[in-house]
């Protein structure tokens, strides 16, 4: 038979912290803690084996488990001397949860299990304390009542707050056991009203309702939200741990407390807590009292009174403790005791949450400590939490009026008046305001407005849009998708429920949360330390995957090697081309009739372009640098209000109806599939010969200027054949070369693709004879290998990732099991007729740490990432490199 009931105490001890999986990170550390000869109150652990049984059994517990319990209970009754449901010697139990990784209040607990009224009358005679008897008593009712019987918290409270002011008192502590007594029967009587069901009265049924309430406490709102938040898989389950109480509530020779062994806010090595006198662990957390600093060290005030002046010795004994569990786990903990009557006990321990900031600093002083080796340290933080370091913040101490909320498109926090075109963005830029710019949804034709916000808001779009891929490229907050809002251009105003926002209205926008706030939120700035570039530069010892950044400007470039970016393994031409005179050229091209027209109209744009190839190449200092040629539809670059268009006639002198026509001609249906990428330049090869020029031009005269090596790497994009690249290559390799010749400039440069539609991963092999390297474009990989529109995906897909039809967004996380098979077999076949293919990825996957982790297993040479989450793929690359060595 299965073993679900693991017990752990003093003399009797069944797991160890090496068994986390099955016990939970809770019950794991009680018993190794345990093993330790550490003070614990003995119990016992259930598995999450029994909750992964129950969850999918239709709520029922294994063949075994109630048996298994009722050994284990008398296992406890015989380690404490107490009997569970004996009012002469009675035993009362905490229930509560411990999944293997921490989830800190997102499941349920239990306090003083097995009172009853016969119970609370047999535990006066023992203790001669019937106020800890009834504050006892009223707070299982509390409890139990609302994580077992689902009845509203507040309904209780209210009861509470109501004797309180009857009695002329503010805090708890202040009522005398005749008032707690009082409370019973009629906190009794309001279960029995709103739930229909008396309050259990008996202890075992008391005990079952508990175990099967954590249970579905694994399931409950916030603990599915946080999983998603933290990758946590929905099918782990969570251990029950039953433990026998001690009591903080018993008088002031007890207290309750919770402490980390270092700051977890900014890692400094001192120990960090706060308690309360006469109390219970959830009156710490709750905030129900003010608790105070456990040492004198914190006291901010003369009238605080910390628990090394209160108990003294007490405090000795937890600072002994403290260390030995640092020392033993080394790692910060988060640790919770209990004082009962001047003993101490403790009740917890595990790893302890902490800041980007905390955990850097933690890291490297450790090291220095001996505690820790390098690799250790690297591991130790999340790549995801650099955003914290990198992107501006909202003060966690400010008050935030929420009024909607959509998807977390680019993390920071940004504050300022909305406007709702990227003229008028761009307009009180200039003159100095700040502004968000809020759009159903935002076009490369916003891209002058986006610079110049603060952030962006749009109702529409997933995480790969084009508003979250542009605002994570410039580092630019933004929250997309926000269905709570409505807007309406016409009248300049949007609508999130009853709140009405206007234009010059000021909102704030936390696009780490993917929060928007009524007014301005206080930002403060991101510090990056000394300990930030230590554990970077270890990390890099450590990772053998490449990391360039996603750049169109050389301010992007120059941020992105500030961060550590080895490279550009995206420049993105078409950004270049909506920029003052350009644009008018850009048009001028595309509304040309005839071959000698458009050339006319490139030959004004080739020395702009040249330009801002210099100025890349100039940033780049050397590292190498792929540029894309053009590769969106060319309508993107018409206007469509009337008014831009008559506008337009007016600048190229034609007839509006001439232009109508020709916009009305570019129109698509599917235009993502449609005349893009290579085939703009299969139709139109001038275009791809100047692009080709402008960048060789630029790199001849770099080096010749600055004395620079330069690396130019130019891709081709949606090749979905080999001849489109056959064709294309020829067309700029000729052109290259005469440049290059006519210099006298030794330059090397290669010529490749990318890698984004399924046709040509199957083909790679053939394609691979004629392309230098591969790119890998994931977004569009990713929506034409599942038949996904990524920009309206984002209607359907939170639900596909809710029911668990897909684990995850595919546009956030690299499917790996379908995309990932096309860029696996992509990459071998490429390198199997070119061994010397240097194969890389440059959609947003990029910057996840899961994906990159999957592009070191598959051997790519490279990611390419938006500039914010370079320190991000280089940290997550050294864990990739850490965690798959042979």
């Amino acid at each position: 038979m299965t073993k679900y009931v693991y017990f752990f105490g003093k003399d009797n001890c069944e797991g160890s912290a090496k068994m986390r999986n099955l016990l939970g990170g809770k019950g794991a550390n009680l018993a190794e803690m345990s093993n330790l000869g550490i003070p614990v109150p003995p119990g016992f652990t259930v598995t999450t084996e029994a909750c992964v049984y129950y969850d999918t059994h239709g709520k029922q517990f294994p063949d075994g488990l109630k048996d298994q319990v009722k050994e284990n209970l008398v296992k406890l009754e015989k380690a404490m001397g107490m009997k569970f449901n004996d009012p002469s010697n009675p035993l009362l139990l905490s229930v509560r949860s411990g999944a293997r990784v921490s989830m800190p209040g997102m499941m349920d607990t239990v306090l003083n299990l097995g009172l009853n009224d016969v119970v609370a009358e047999g535990l006066i005679k023992k203790t001669g304390n019937a106020r800890f008897a009834w504050d006892s008593y009223r707070r299982f009712i509390q409890m139990f009542s609302n994580v077992v019987m689902d009845m509203e918290g507040e309904l209780l409270e209210h009861i509470l707050e109501a004797k309180k002011h009857e009695k002329g008192v503010k805090l708890d502590t202040e009522l005398t056991a005749d008032d707690l007594k009082s409370l019973v029967p009629v906190f009794k009587a309001k279960v029995k009203e709103v739930t229909g069901k008396d309050f259990p009265t008996d202890p075992m049924e008391q005990l079952w309702g508990a175990i099967a309430a954590v249970f579905n406490s694994w399931d409950n709102d916030r603990a599915k939200r946080y999983r998603k938040m933290n990758n946590i898989p929905d099918d782990w389950g969570t251990a029950v741990n039953v433990q026998a109480m001690v009591f903080g509530n018993m008088g002031d020779d007890c207290a309750t407390g919770v402490a980390f062994t270092r700051n977890p806010s900014t890692g400094e090595n001192k120990f960090y807590g706060e308690y309360l006198i006469n109390a219970q662990g959830e009156d710490v957390v709750a905030g129900i009292r003010t608790p105070q600093p456990i040492n004198i060290a914190a006291k901010s005030a003369p009238s605080e009174v910390s628990l090394e002046e209160s108990m003294p010795s007490l405090y000795k004994e937890l600072v002994a403790i403290y260390k030995r569990l640092e020392d033993h786990y080394r790692d910060m903990q988060d640790i919770e005791f209990t004082i009962q009557q001047g003993k101490l006990y403790m009740l917890q321990t595990r790893n302890g949450k902490r800041t980007a900031k905390a955990a850097l600093r933690i890291a490297s002083e450790m090291v220095a400590e001996k505690m820790i080796d390098k690799e250790t340290a690297v591991t130790r933080i999340a790549p995801a939490q650099l955003d914290q370091l990198l992107h501006p913040m909202f003060d966690p101490k400010e008050k935030k009026n929420k009024i909607a909320k959509g998807l977390p498109a680019s993390p920071g926090a940004a504050v300022g008046q909305v406007v709702f075109t990227a003229h008028e963005a761009e307009h009180l830029a200039s003159l100095g305001e700040k502004v968000i710019l809020v759009r159903i949804e935002t076009s490369p034709e916003d891209i002058g407005g986006m610079d110049a916000a603060q952030g962006i808001l749009t109702a529409r779009g997933g995480m790969t849009s084009h508003a979250a891929v542009v605002a994570r490229g410039m580092g630019k907050c933004c929250v997309a998708g926000c269905g709570d809002i409505s807007i309406n251009y016409k009248d300049k105003q949007f609508t999130a429920g009853s709140v009405l926002v206007k234009e010059g209205d000021v909102i704030s926008l936390d696009g780490s949360l993917g929060e928007v706030y009524l007014g301005a939120v206080k930002t403060i700035d991101p510090e990056l330390g000394g300990h930030f570039s230590e554990i970077m530069q270890w990390a890099d010892s450590m990772r053998t995957l490449g990391v360039r950044t996603n750049a169109d400007t050389p301010a992007d470039a120059k941020l992105a090697r500030e961060f550590g970016a080895e490279g550009i393994g995206l420049c993105r031409t078409e950004h270049m081309f909506f920029e003052g005179e350009r644009i008018k050229a850009m048009r001028e091209m595309i509304l040309a009739d005839n071959t000698e027209g458009r050339e006319k109209a490139l030959a004004k744009l080739l020395p702009m372009q040249k330009s801002d190839f210099k100025g890349i190449f100039e940033a780049m200092q050397g590292l190498p640098v792929t540029i894309r040629l053009l590769d969106p539809p060319l309508h993107e670059f018409l206007p469509h209000e009337e008014d831009k268009v008559v506008e337009l006639a007016q600048e190229m002198k034609v007839s509006v109806e001439h232009l109508h026509a020709k916009i009305e001609s570019l129109k698509e249906l599917n235009p993502m599939l449609g005349h893009r990428g290579c085939r703009l330049a299969v139709t139109y090869p001038e275009i791809a010969r100047m692009q080709g020029r402008a960048i060789i031009e630029a790199a001849c005269e770099v080096v010749k200027e600055k004395k620079l090596v330069v690396l130019p790497e130019i891709m081709i994009p949606l090749i979905g054949d080999v001849k489109e690249l056959i064709m294309l290559k020829k067309e700029i390799i000729a052109v290259a070369d005469k440049i290059i010749s006519e210099s006298g400039i030794k330059l090397d440069y290669k010529v490749g693709t990318m890698i984004e539609i399924p046709r040509a991963a199957l083909l790679a092999d053939t394609i691979a004879k004629e392309a230098e390297f591969f790119s890998f474009g994931t977004n569009d990989l990713t929506q034409m290998t599942f038949g996904y529109s990524r920009d309206d995906a984002g209607v359907f897909l939170p639900h596909y990732v809710e029911k668990r039809i897909l684990d995850d967004d595919p546009f956030q996380t690299l499917d790996q099991n379908g995309v990932g098979k096309l860029v696996e077999m992509g990459t071998k076949l490429g390198r199997s007729t070119n061994p010397k293919l240097k194969v890389g990825i440059c959609g947003e996957h990029g910057g996840d740490p899961r994906s990159i982790e999957f592009c070191h297993r598959t051997g790519l040479n490279y990611v390419s990432c938006s500039p914010y989450r370079v320190p991000i793929a280089r940290l997550a690359a050294a864990h990739a490199a850490i965690r798959n060595k042979n």
